[in-house]
């Protein structure tokens, strides 16, 4: 078994009075996508600048390739990083910003120069080469920066929220452009990011953080279709939560929530709850209806069920509806 490209063990960082991450243990896995995802302040940016050394940690060791490197400076631990600020030289041209990682470690100037056109050619850029960053768009700089990173050749790469600046638009192109790069080169990725559908789309891991502890760590597929905690399912999009007659806490997802007619008759093993309509959102293709029903507990709930395929009129305020649900899409909680 390969030794992991990185490695938390036990790590804690405090500042003053405040723990900014709280005793986490985490491999990161070699030629992987891994994302460090949750909201502002659970931890995610002070463990990817603990990795880079920018900090150091208060305790628990910071593994490279099996090496400890919680006490080695950031320019002896062999990473490239992008952060969300491009950080771009002016005055340089974008060849000689590909290849400024490289003069300061004093890779001679044909080297250098023929491994920044390669890593210009990976991001797309070979034609503005000779250009300005000034001359360049948004998404154009942020693929200078990170062909930069890349161009050092580096153990592991960082990203700090570098898609946050871009339009929306740009971030979904840049996406996909991310993940092409990543296994074309087959490069170790740390990407922090607070944004669940980015973390979803490019990981291979997925770590959710929340008050500076790891709450849930697994693949995208195994962490979204098993929610650990009512926190996580909330974070990655979960609306609808409901307590079982066991007094088990439930999700389900609004797609996964079947809205007809009062008294209408469902299948063997579904649980039926009756309500009624307190909103509906046209979306064009889809509705959104709320509805407020009392859960098996007893308890009274609102529950958003997206239905597709419904007209505008399909579904109205005041209305008696019956939701149903199936037993293999009931995502019970942990306590």
């Amino acid at each position: 078994m390969s030794v992991p490209a990185a490695q938390f063990v036990n790590i804690t960082q405090t500042f003053g009075d405040v723990v900014a991450v709280d005793d986490i243990s985490l491999d990161i896995e070699q030629g992987k996508l891994t994302t460090l995802l949750g909201p502002s302040g659970c931890g995610k940016t002070t463990s990817l600048r603990m990795l880079a050394g920018f900090s150091k940690p208060t305790a628990g060791q910071i593994l490279i390739e099996g090496e400890d490197c919680t006490r080695l400076p950031p320019e002896k631990r062999g990473l490239g990083m992008v952060f969300q600020q491009y950080a771009l030289f002016p005055h340089m041209t974008v060849r000689d910003n590909v290849g400024y990682g490289l003069k300061l470690r004093k890779v001679p100037a044909a080297e250098r120069r023929k491994r920044a056109d390669e890593a210009l050619e990976l991001v797309g850029l070979t034609a503005h080469a000779d250009k300005r960053p000034r001359q360049m768009s948004g998404g154009q700089q942020q693929r200078v920066a990170l062909a930069r990173a890349i161009a050092i050749r580096p153990q592991l790469l960082l990203l700090d929220e570098p898609l946050s600046a871009l339009d929306a638009r740009l971030r979904v192109e840049m996406r996909a452009e991310l993940r092409r790069i990543q296994a074309e080169t087959g490069l170790c990725v740390v990407l922090v990011t607070h944004d669940q559908d980015e973390a979803l789309e490019l990981s291979d891991q997925m770590v959710v953080m929340r008050a500076g502890r790891i709450e849930q760590a697994g693949t995208p597929q195994a962490v979204f279709s098993a929610p650990a905690s009512r926190f996580v399912a909330e974070f990655l999009g979960y609306e609808n939560f409901l307590t079982l007659a066991d007094g088990r806490r439930a999700a389900v997802r609004p797609e996964q929530l079947r809205v007809g007619a009062a008294g209408d008759p469902d299948a063997a093993g579904d649980l039926l709850l009756d309500g009624t309509v307190t909103d509906v959102a046209y979306r064009g293709v889809d509705l959104l209806v709320t509805s407020e029903v009392t859960d098996p507990a007893g308890q009274a709930v609102r529950l958003v069920a997206d239905v597709r395929g419904a007209g505008p009129g399909a579904f109205v305020p005041g209305q008696a509806v019956r939701l149903a649900i199936a037993p293999e899409h009931l995502i019970v909680l942990a306590a």
